[in-house]
């Protein structure tokens, strides 16, 4: 029988079986930040433990730096202390570090695949559930929890129960104004918050290979949203491109040798899936969430659903959403206004998702009363937006461009939605508080986000495409 991709890179980094337990795998990359490794180093400490493989340990600050005059001391304390303890660990225990002020640093998420660290076949884990983001490249990886953090640290080993196998198909073209974010909105919205507990997923079909690598890690992020272990996508002539050239890529001889064994990396024909689901890509449209989970989404033309679509048992969850987020059942969202649009994370911060909302803003101005944030994932991204005058555009547009970070994916920095306000973000969470205490958070793609910057309200962005 033929295995599936997940299984070969599996297979390929069991170092032992423990019977009737877990595997203990091996892990080819660490990546690491502020707030999950404190304690772990910590952990080390008290054992008197080196850190097993420092050179496969990459360490950046993202979730708490401020995205405004970063060359300043951070104003709140704990994010300072978070920060400069990461900074002290590094140093301590020998590994790179890409803090404030490097021209790596970024959302760890991002700057691994743009430094070309994350390559095809790797095993890669974080302190950090949107790990999944790495599995565009046809990597298995995934967030792990801060004790896990410490074994890796030890040891460059985790224990590991194997995941039942998912495959999602999305077969043809999409629509005009619809994009990754809108697929994988839809995807969770389908099959719930909670749909792919278990599950190792893996996406194919034409409209997923039509995607660039960008794109790809729009959707491999927010697999984690629909409960799966992680999310990958087999690597393709787009991957290899992407990653050529990379500064920690391999050349000459190892890239060729790399080459040879990535193209290996795909699911053989027979390989068993516990669980496949067909999309049709034309089903999908501009989504967005109305609710407090990523699964509570909808097309932007849709409605909130009524009281006697919902489940019995799931009224009383459905009804304290509503109330928080101040919506009524069966409600439209499209034209409901917003204070704030945020258009960042790890999710959709990349040159790709700028250089979009770019394009469809320029000569716009956006609505009064609209807060327009914009944070690169990374200081290359930051810069690539410069020398191709993108910021300027957004500066013309009313748009601040700011400085990278986590920012307003979640209340643990500076950039904080205020209570009450109403927020459509690119980012993957619209969790109670998420953005803020009582923040309400619309999540959508990075086009729906700037037409709503310009309109001042939900808007279809099919309507202003021409």
């Amino acid at each position: 029988m033929g295995l599936s991709l997940f299984e070969k890179i599996w297979n390929k980094h069991v170092v032992k079986e423990i019977e009737g337990g877990p595997s203990v795998l091996y892990i080819d990359t660490h990546f690491i930040h502020e707030v999950t490794s404190p304690q772990a180093f910590k952990g080390l400490e008290k054992r008197g433990l080196p850190v097993f493989r420092p050179k496969q340990v990459v360490a950046t600050a993202d979730h708490n730096v401020p995205t405004i005059n970063q060359h300043l001391p951070i104003k709140e304390e704990l994010s300072r202390i978070q920060v400069q303890t990461l900074k002290d660990n590094c140093e301590k225990f020998g590994i790179e570090l890409y803090g404030l002020g490097h021209p790596y640093q970024g959302i760890v998420h991002v700057i691994g695949p743009e430094l070309g660290i994350t390559q095809p076949g790797m095993t890669i884990v974080c302190g950090d559930s949107h790990t999944s983001t790495h599995g565009a490249f046809g990597t298995m990886a995934f967030g792990i929890g801060t004790s896990e953090v410490e074994m890796v640290l030890a040891t460059q080993c985790l224990m590991q129960s194997k995941p039942k196998l998912m495959r999602i198909n999305v077969e043809g073209e999409l629509n005009k104004g619809v994009v990754s974010k809108d697929i994988i909105l839809y995807i969770i919205s389908l099959i719930s918050a909670s749909g792919a507990t278990g599950y190792a997923v893996e996406y194919a079909g034409s409209a997923i290979r039509s995607l660039s690598m960008e794109a790809r890690m729009t959707i491999c992020n927010m697999s984690i949203e629909m409960g799966a272990r992680c999310g990958m996508i087999a690597p393709d002539d787009i991957t290899f491109d992407y990653i050529k050239g990379r500064e920690f890529a391999p050349a000459g001889e190892k890239w060729d040798d790399a080459l040879a064994y990535w193209k290996t990396l795909y699911s053989d024909a027979d390989a068993k899936f516990d669980k496949e689901i067909n999309i049709n890509a034309a089903d999908i449209e501009p989504m967005i969430t109305y609710g407090t989970n990523p699964g509570m989404g909808i097309g932007v033309s849709g409605h909130v659903p009524a009281l006697s679509e919902i489940d019995e048992k799931e009224k009383p969850s459905f009804e304290k959403s509503l109330h928080y987020m101040g919506l009524q059942p069966g409600a439209n969202i499209k034209g409901k206004k917003v204070d704030y649009v945020f258009i960042g994370s790890c999710t959709n911060s990349r040159i790709e998702d700028l250089r979009m909302v770019a394009s469809f803003v320029k000569g716009k101005q956006k609505a009064d009363g609209v807060e327009v944030w914009i944070v690169p994932g990374s200081k290359q991204v930051e810069q690539q937006a410069k020398n191709e005058g993108i910021d300027k555009i957004f500066e013309e547009a009313g748009f601040m461009l700011r400085q990278p970070g986590c920012s307003a994916c979640l209340g643990m920095n500076e950039d904080k939605i205020p209570a009450g306000k109403y927020c459509i973000s690119t980012s993957n969470r619209n969790f109670e508080g998420r953005q803020g205490p009582n923040a309400r958070t619309f999540l959508a793609s990075p086009l729906s986000a700037a037409a709503a910057a310009i309109t001042g309200e939900v808007t279809d962005v099919r309507e202003m495409i021409p």
